[in-house]
């Protein structure tokens, strides 16, 4: 992992994929690894879970610092606009399938 930002509705993670994991199961690692940790340590009240489903995009070896950065930058970002609002218009601006709610 080159760098992450973890908000209370999203998370975003640089990752350098290993040759030998999918994108699935490097999702499934960090879901599941981290829910454990959660719960084991009762950081929240009650069981927590992760939503169904996640993205994953490719990003060129030339654009890696300049994602790194959008990620360093999560916390003013949002304070301006919110992580809903930018999906939506990511989704629109690179017309991707909305995933189903």
């Amino acid at each position: 992992m080159k760098i992450n930002y973890v908000n209370a509705d999203h998370v975003h993670a640089l990752v350098d994929l290993p040759t030998g994991l999918s994108i699935e199961e490097v999702a499934q690692l960090f879901k599941g690894s981290s829910s454990h940790w959660i719960n084991a340590n009762d950081l929240i009240t009650g069981k927590f879970a992760w939503g169904r489903g996640y993205g994953a995009f490719s990003v060129s070896e030339s654009s890696v610092h300049q994602v790194a950065a959008y990620i360093a930058g999560q916390e003013q970002h949002h304070r301006v606009r919110t992580f809903a609002r930018e999906f939506k218009e990511f989704i629109r601006r690179h017309e991707l399938r909305q995933p189903e709610e």
